[in-house]
């Protein structure tokens, strides 16, 4: 969703439920995901539900990282591992 339109109730329960239906979130993270309020949300949603989340530097020269989410660089490998650990 466009972050300049606001986050309604209804959008949060289809995301909380396609998230419990995941085994795992992978989240491209960069400078932007620091103020996005709606990625917050669906890591912090993930981790309530007791996924696994992988973080991906969304750009080779950003290294911005959110708390308490494992990043690392977009490799397939990385990606690879990480369904494979699901």
């Amino acid at each position: 969703m466009s972050v300049k339109n606001p986050y309604e109730t209804e959008w949060k329960k289809r995301v909380r439920t396609r998230i419990k239906r995941s085994d795992g979130l992978i989240a491209l993270i960069s400078k932007n995901s620091l103020t996005a309020a709606g990625q917050k949300w669906e890591i912090q949603c993930a981790k309530e539900e007791k996924k696994k989340i992988l973080g991906i530097y969304a750009y080779s020269d950003d290294r911005n990282n959110v708390e308490g989410v494992n990043t690392k660089p977009w490799t397939w490998d990385n990606i690879k591992n990480f369904i494979n650990s699901l």
